[in-house]
């Protein structure tokens, strides 16, 4: 396998450095500035002052030590005020002016942090279980296939142009967390250490399952699908009209999943001897025994014996800058750990014995999650994203503080996941219920997703139920979460047992 040098990125950021000083001099659009900066991770704000993010690439959604020092001295540095966990387990900075985000985007090349590729038509960060190699349940390890796989990807980002985004996913277990059945094209772990491959799926508009087009595929010939799905997007995908052009679109453009079949065998068969597809693994072994036992609901006990996962969610995905220094800060002294980031803007803290993960508790116990309600996953929103809709972050806090201040029992809500637009970044319609953002009587408002799933095997997308209006939104949950709690039962086991239950309680509501 070919793999890049991180440092050879440099050369290519001098073109974002130029078109940034335009921008921030006004001298450039923002749609301009769009069409070059999405290449290197960084987009303009909303807003009237010009300000940037920028999207910190963590294959595999791995977070050493080493990276999460950097971001933190990144932080302290240049003050940032706001820091977000995405849905692509990458970690994006806000706020931003024309120095930190030129200096941080290059000097992130000597942790091994490349941005480029981060945002625009080109392969994407590549997703996998977030705690491959420690889940209990899992059929093996994925991780260090899905970064093989994010090296080998890079390439294609200076080679002729897709369509629109490349999304790959990696999946060690039938939860399906990083959504592999629904990628461009994800890998699907099996009992025999093999592969099951699904190619042109996603989640958004009109929302696909991936098609198998592989089975029983074995780990070493893994790079050769993601060249031939990449000659295949090249080759089918709608170059014409973007709003048709993700991948899931060429199952209709084919004639339906078994002609999408034969198409991605015929490139299959063209691509071979094309590259050098052969790479080595190499798997990290964690030797560190544990310390005892601890019981908390943040702490999952991992498969090495004596050793846990330290649950950390902060609100919507947005840790305080803070807390994540002061995590950093810990992380740097403690043997083998690291943190992993999952789609659900969710980090665990890894490879931790009981002490350290009561350290961890206790460090984030005001910056993380108190409820399966506040588990909620919501994309950056409209008033930061440029092609946001609506404001996902601030219905979340509404949302969290009426329910908080109601007194709604822990499990009478499920985490709901909220979209500022169609593009459904946080995946509402793959949860028991999600809000994506709309209209309705000119004011704004959410659309319902309801009884959605993304399991293996079960995947379904969820019933459109109807619109809210915004200000609304809080008081039906409310009025859910009283009923529910009223049952004396969890909301799994409420809506199991009433299964309009949710949309009568909505139905004053739409």
């Amino acid at each position: 396998m070919n793999v890049i040098p991180v440092d050879s990125w440099k050369e290519d950021m001098q073109v974002f450095q130029e078109a940034a000083k335009k921008y921030y001099a006004g001298e450039l659009k923002r749609a301009e500035y769009k069409g070059i900066s999405g290449k290197f991770g960084s987009y303009a704000q909303k807003g009237d002052e010009p300000k940037s993010m920028l999207r910190l690439r963590m294959p595999a959604g791995r977070l050493t030590r080493e990276k999460m020092a950097f971001i933190a001295e990144s932080v302290r540095k240049y003050a940032i005020d706001k820091i977000k966990f995405t849905t692509c387990q990458t970690v994006q900075l806000h706020n931003l002016g024309l120095e930190p985000v030129c200096r941080i985007m290059e000097d992130a090349l000597k942790v091994g942090i490349v941005t480029v590729g981060g945002g625009g038509d080109f392969p994407r960060n590549t997703t996998c279980s977030p705690l491959s190699g420690i889940d209990a349940d899992e059929y093996f390890n994925v991780m260090p296939y899905a970064e093989a796989v994010g090296q080998y990807a890079m390439q294609f980002i200076n080679a002729e142009k897709m369509p629109r985004k490349y999304k790959i996913g990696f999946s060690s277990s039938p939860k399906n967390q990083s959504h592999a059945t629904m990628r461009d094209l994800g890998f699907v772990a099996r009992p025999d250490g093999k592969f099951d491959v699904y190619s042109a799926g996603g989640i958004g508009p009109n929302p696909k399952v991936g098609v198998k087009v592989g089975e029983a595929v074995e780990p070493q010939d893994i790079l050769k699908y993601v060249r031939a799905m990449w000659v295949m997007f090249r080759a089918y995908g709608n170059y014409e009209n973007r709003a048709r052009a993700r991948s899931r679109y060429m199952q209709e453009t084919l004639g339906g999943p078994e002609k999408y079949y034969e198409a991605f065998q015929a490139k299959l068969a063209e691509v071979e001897g094309t590259d050098d597809f052969a790479f080595e693994i190499k798997e990290e072994a964690i030797t560190k025994a544990g310390d005892g036992t601890i019981e908390n609901s943040r702490a999952i006990a991992q498969k090495q014996p004596g050793l846990y996962s330290v649950v950390w969610h902060p609100l919507g995905g947005c840790p305080s800058p803070e807390v994540f220094c002061q995590v950093s800060d810990a992380l740097q002294e403690i043997e083998g750990a690291e943190i992993r980031l999952a789609l659900d803007e969710t980090a665990y803290i890894v490879n931790l014995t009981a002490g350290e993960a009561q350290k961890f508790i206790d460090l984030t116990a005001g910056d993380s999650a108190a409820s399966l309600f506040e588990m909620a996953s919501a994309c950056i929103g409209g008033s930061i994203c440029q092609q946001g809709v609506r404001d996902s972050q601030a219905l979340l806090r509404s949302c969290a503080e009426a329910v908080q201040k109601a007194g709604i029992p822990d499990g009478a809500l499920p985490a709901i996941h909220i979209s500022g637009c169609p593009g459904s970044c946080a995946t509402p319609q793959v949860v028991p219920m999600g809000f994506r953002g709309a209209v309705k009587d000119r004011q704004s408002a959410w659309l319902l997703y309801l009884n959605g799933c993304d399991a293996q095997g079960q995947e379904v997308f969820g019933k459109e139920a109807g619109v809210i209006l915004e200000t609304e939104v809080p008081d039906f949950l409310v009025e859910l979460g009283k009923k529910v709690a009223e049952s004396g039962m969890s909301f799994a086991e409420w809506s199991k047992a009433n299964a309009d239950g949710v949309e009568k309680v909505a139905a004053k509501y739409f």
